[in-house]
């Protein structure tokens, strides 16, 4: 059994991109189990939305909960989305389902939330969601990072965090959605000098193909 947990240094990165690439590149299934920011008047152009998509499946609002379980409208970490509802995630159940769902689908492509500390209640944040899914089925991390100004510290610092709990990434994708102020290539080789063999991709916006080989 594989799951792919795409996770990264910070939120509007690309990780549903690469996420939604991968799953049409190795035609697997993908979930995004928390979402926030949810709301149906922009939902064609969600996450839920971009996932469905990747699968072939109808981009359809009542088909949102076939990706992601959890949906708040805030556009905040997700403990705070939820207490705006009146709400609490259920790590518990959080973790039953991304390994139910890897049971099932093999491999399974889990795109995470935010950054790799984003809050998901009040004791537990995203790296914690990861370890607890790796002690029961084993994950393949995969880092997704920026291409602005500042973005090489913001990796190291997640790389070192990941290192530190045994969830080395099987590489770390330099997301280019627009270019920045330092050429992609200068950025992705500064990584690289630091990431202690950890492979580091450029992706440029709009690529299809790139990170199919990695799994």
């Amino acid at each position: 059994m594989t799951a792919i947990f795409v996770t990264s240094s910070g939120t509007e990165i690309g990780k549903t991109w690469v996420s939604a690439m991968l799953t049409r590149e190795l035609k697997v299934r993908a979930i995004k189990p928390l979402v926030s920011g949810f709301d149906e008047t922009t939902f064609p152009e969600s996450d839920p939305a971009m996932l469905l998509a990747a699968m072939g499946e109808e981009v359809l609002f009542e088909n949102a909960a076939r990706v992601s379980r959890w949906r708040f409208k805030a556009a905040l970490s997700p403990d705070m989305a939820a207490k705006r509802e009146g709400l609490a995630i259920d790590f518990e159940a959080l973790v039953d389902e991304c390994v139910d769902a890897a049971a099932k689908h093999d491999p399974l492509v889990i795109e995470g939330v935010g950054g790799l500390m984003v809050p998901l209640d009040d004791n537990h944040t995203v790296l914690d969601w990861m370890k607890a899914l790796d002690a029961r089925i084993g994950l393949a991390p995969l880092l997704v990072v920026g291409a602005y100004l500042g973005t090489i510290s913001h990796t190291l610092t997640a790389l070192a965090v990941m290192r530190a709990e045994n969830l080395l990434p099987r590489a770390i994708v330099v997301s280019e959605a627009a270019p920045g102020p330092v050429p992609v290539e200068e950025t992705a080789a500064a990584i690289a000098r630091f990431s202690g063999g950890v492979a580091v991709r450029i992706l440029p916006r709009g690529q299809t193909r790139a990170l199919g080989d990695l799994f």
